[in-house]
């Protein structure tokens, strides 16, 4: 053990959950692009493709950041707890 509390090890929980969304979103609109490259002509170029990804994958985890706990909370209330 290094001595320090469990708590205040490695990152927040809220913010790994939606970096991880966020890589989510980035890697889903890669597999897009290159899926749409294969069956039809290439939409846009590489680093179009990548300069997209990096933005939807910037919105989904502020998104996800930002409506986590509305969500989490609304599905309490919704259960009854």
């Amino acid at each position: 053990m290094s001595g320090h509390p469990a708590g205040k090890m490695g990152i927040d929980p809220h913010t790994k959950s939606a970096a991880l969304w966020g890589a989510i979103g980035f890697l889903s609109v890669l597999v897009l692009v290159q899926g749409a490259a294969l069956v039809w002509v290439p939409v846009v170029t590489i680093t179009q493709g990548l300069a997209l990804a990096t933005l939807v994958g910037f919105a989904t985890m502020v998104g996800s950041y930002l409506l986590e706990s509305r969500l989490a909370a609304w599905a309490r209330r919704r259960r009854g707890e």
